[in-house]
Order: structure tokens, then C-alpha cells, then sequence
């Protein structure tokens, strides 16, 4: 599975925008390339809006422009998202305040996506037939171990981001992985 490394903090903030990942999420769940009006028109938004946010995401490689098509004299763009994983890593040689920057939009970002889970996962609860799962563990792999996890991760998901059959139900699935200090 493809890595997209967010290294700036220019990329973080982009990518950590709640729209624009709204945005993704609309992309992501097409099979196919998709015009960004078909996603303003499914998102109920305007397409200038929803245009602006998705050429942002454009310019660091979250959304792939696939072909264009003329219709009636109008160039169609059709886009799709980045299917791999998105990877935040902070630049060594970045001085103290360009740090404390990227630490300040990591963590609006972990908390928007974290907040968005919540509220998924207490929805579950309210369902006549509730289900979720919590699980907050300490493991000790080695760096290549972390990463065949994560990337085992990756393409479970990917493997299942798409109803096959009708039995199956929609499940959010929220996932961090973080090298701790002991």
C-alpha cells in the first residue's frame, strides 16, 4: 500500500481542514473517478466551494486528477482520492517554532478526527442493536514490526472499504499507532 508523507506544515493544514476531509471522504467512498460538481451536488454544496478545497487537496496529492471529458462543450474533470495511507512526519531540521506549529496543527487534527469518531462510536450505542469496540494497548514491536502492522491495517481496510454483498454492515474503524517513550 502507497504512504502519502504530510511533511510541512503547509500539508498538515490542508489536509487537517474538517471540510476537505469531508471533501476526501465524499471521493473515497466513489468506485470510479468522480467531477468535483458530483460531490458538491452529493455534499449539497456549492461547486466553487467545494472547488477551491479539492484543488488544495490536489496540490499535495490527496486528490489525483484521472481524465477530462468534453460534454456539450464543457471540459469535465474527473478526479479520485489517494487510496493509501497518510503519514505525518515532522522535519528534524525544523527550528523550535516551526515545531511547536506542527505539534499546535497535529493536534487539531487528532482532535477533529478524534471527535468525529466519538460521535460515530456513541451513535453505535444508540442503535437498537449497539456494537463497538474500544482498544487502548501498549505493545512493543520493533520499527519494521510497526510498520508491517500498520500496513497490515491499510490493506484490510482497503480490502473492505466497499460493500461486496448485502449482509455486510458499515463499520468505522479509528486507528493510531505512536512509537512511545518508556
Amino acid at each position: 500500500m502507497e504512504t502519502k508523507e504530510l511533511s510541512t506544515i503547509e500539508e498538515i493544514r490542508i489536509y487537517s481542514d474538517p471540510y476537505r476531509m469531508k471533501i476526501l471522504s465524499h471521493f473515497q467512498r466513489m468506485d470510479h473517478p468522480v467531477t468535483i460538481k458530483e460531490i458538491a451536488d452529493e455534499m449539497g454544496e456549492v461547486p466553487a466551494k467545494v472547488y477551491y478545497h479539492a484543488k488544495k487537496l490536489e496540490s499535495i496529492g490527496l486528490l489525483k486528477l484521472i481524465s477530462t471529458k468534453e460534454i456539450n462543450g464543457i471540459n469535465a474533470k474527473y478526479y479520485e482520492s489517494f487510496k493509501g495511507a497518510v503519514q505525518i512526519k515532522r522535519d528534524d531540521a525544523a527550528d523550535e517554532a516551526a515545531k511547536k506549529i506542527f505539534i499546535s496543527e497535529t493536534q487539531k487534527l487528532l482532535s477533529d478526527l478524534y471527535e468525529d469518531n466519538k460521535k460515530k462510536f456513541l451513535n453505535a450505542q444508540s442503535q437498537d442493536k449497539p456494537y463497538g469496540n474500544l482498544n487502548n494497548s501498549e505493545v512493543y514491536l520493533t520499527e519494521d514490526e510497526a510498520k508491517e502492522f500498520f500496513e497490515w491495517i491499510n490493506r484490510f481496510v482497503d480490502e473492505h472499504h466497499k460493500r461486496k454483498h448485502a449482509a455486510q454492515i458499515k463499520y468505522d474503524i479509528f486507528t493510531t499507532i505512536a512509537k512511545t517513550v518508556d
